[in-house]
């Protein structure tokens, strides 16, 4: 059997890497444009703001190691067409310029994401740079030597990890994205603010509610950001502005959404049987909501990566969907995700119901005891639960990895007032803030209760 994986970040390392134990016997070839495999764009504001120093901890396999595999690495190799129906793939060499032709039986998917390149005036200017790949973290960090005032475009959560990278290394950083607020995606207003009064305690400006129009530079390096309120003196360019899926080459092949993410069975199989699927090429399959939704994380695509490989030659494993789970450490704040917001809930037209509670993770006599502001978005019908937020400068953001679960299994609100937590004063508080926002709920919107006769 030939097993051909187009892509190797983190889907397609993680498929291979199974398909290797799964099936010794196949002969399995991987096309990867790039001269490297697995990195954790994840770490890139970390690389660049000097926490990590050494960038081979950014990587969690090689090329080599997959040759010890058995694995043949066509490292450099730009994948330009695949027929369908022949079953065979035409790439090129960016080396050697020489054309490769192969074909194969079954064919992997992991071609990931791209970022998002704006139709801007002046986008061609030298120091305007993207932000995902290595090579692209280390021409960040070279340009940033010699800038002072360094803006970035986006507020999701690569941009604004950049803003604290930039600003603690001492530069001039505006942030501008065209939602009313950071993060929006990802969280409520209450929680936003919170970090948004950091950032401009710290001197960071932001540009909220403006989008760019037009980048002006002078002997082909940008000077100037304008946007339709304003315009900001610049020296460095960060583009953050969203991903698209990487999937031109199966375009009208397989079935996809609207914005050409390709739509995927619960074994990652792809609406042509031969072609499966995986990572940030994909559309997931949402819990909170019973859709699919282009959800680009590294956790999915490592889940989606594994399953395509065990599921490669017969259904065996089902994709439990996700939740969009998510976290973030910003300065001395930690928060993090799970479902729907009230936000994202009003811009599906879902009707949700929220309950929001502030306590301390310890016992106030505690020395260390901080604050915790948790929400939590319900159905309001069945009372299941269908998000959850949290935010405080203790890290309480496994909560968040419980509440996924709870969205999950279908748990109601109800059901986590009373669930099991353990209580110990160095750790939590005898009534869990998880549980007192399930009381809070059955305060404020309680469950009807049978009557006595």
């Amino acid at each position: 059997m030939k097993i051909a994986v187009i892509g190797s970040t983190h889907a397609g390392t993680a498929a291979v890497i199974n398909m290797t134990k799964l099936y010794p016997e196949a002969e399995i070839t991987v096309y990867e444009r790039n001269d490297n495999i697995s990195f954790l764009s994840c770490g890139l504001a970390l690389y660049v703001g000097g926490v990590v120093n050494d960038p081979e901890g950014l990587f969690y396999s090689s090329p080599e190691e997959l040759q010890k595999l058995g694995v043949k690495m066509k490292m450099q190799h730009d994948v330009e067409e695949i027929d369908t129906v022949r079953k065979s793939i035409q790439a090129t060499n960016l080396v050697t310029g020489e054309k490769v032709k192969d074909t194969y039986d079954k064919l992997v998917m992991t071609t990931g994401s791209w970022p998002v390149t704006p139709p801007i005036e002046g986008i061609e200017l030298d120091n305007i740079l993207l932000a995902k790949n290595y090579h692209q973290a280390n021409t960040i960090i070279e340009r940033s030597k010699n800038a002072q005032k360094v803006t970035v475009v986006g507020a999701g959560y690569i941009g604004v990890e950049l803003v604290e990278a930039f600003e603690k290394a001492g530069k001039e950083v505006t942030l501008i994205d065209g939602a009313d607020r950071i993060l929006n995606k990802y969280l409520d207003e209450e929680f936003t603010t919170i970090v948004e009064q950091d950032f401009e305690s710290r001197g960071i400006k932001l540009a909220m509610n403006e989008t760019v129009q037009r980048f002006e530079g002078h002997n082909g390096t940008v000077q100037t950001v304008s946007t339709n309120n304003g315009t900001y003196e610049t020296d460095l360019v960060i583009l953050c502005v969203g991903f698209r899926p990487n999937t031109g080459l199966l375009k009208g092949k397989v079935d996809m959404l609207d914005n050409g993410a390709i739509k995927v069975d619960a074994y990652m199989q792809t609406s042509n049987l031969d072609i499966f699927a995986a990572g940030d090429c994909c559309a997931v399959p949402y819990n909170p909501t019973g859709g699919h939704m282009y959800i680009p994380l590294a956790t999915n695509a490592v889940r989606m990566g594994t399953l395509a490989a065990r599921n490669l030659i017969e259904p065996t494993i089902k994709h439990v969907g996700t939740q969009g789970t998510s976290g973030l450490h910003m300065y001395d704040w930690n928060m993090a995700s799970t479902g729907l917001t009230e936000t994202s809930a009003q811009l599906l037209n879902i009707n949700v119901k929220n309950f929001t509670i502030e306590d301390t993770h310890r016992p106030a006599f505690m020395p260390t005891a901080e604050n915790v502001k948790l929400k939590v978005t319900i159905n309001p019908y069945s009372r299941r639960i269908l998000g959850a937020q949290v935010i405080s400068k203790a890290d309480v953001t496994q909560s968040i990895n419980t509440m996924s679960v709870c969205i999950q299994t279908g748990m109601t609100i109800d059901e986590l007032a009373f669930t099991d937590f353990f209580f110990q004063p160095h750790f939590n508080q005898p009534w869990n803030f998880l549980n007192k926002a399930g009381l809070e709920a059955q305060s404020n919107d309680p469950k009807p209760m049978p009557q006595l006769v």
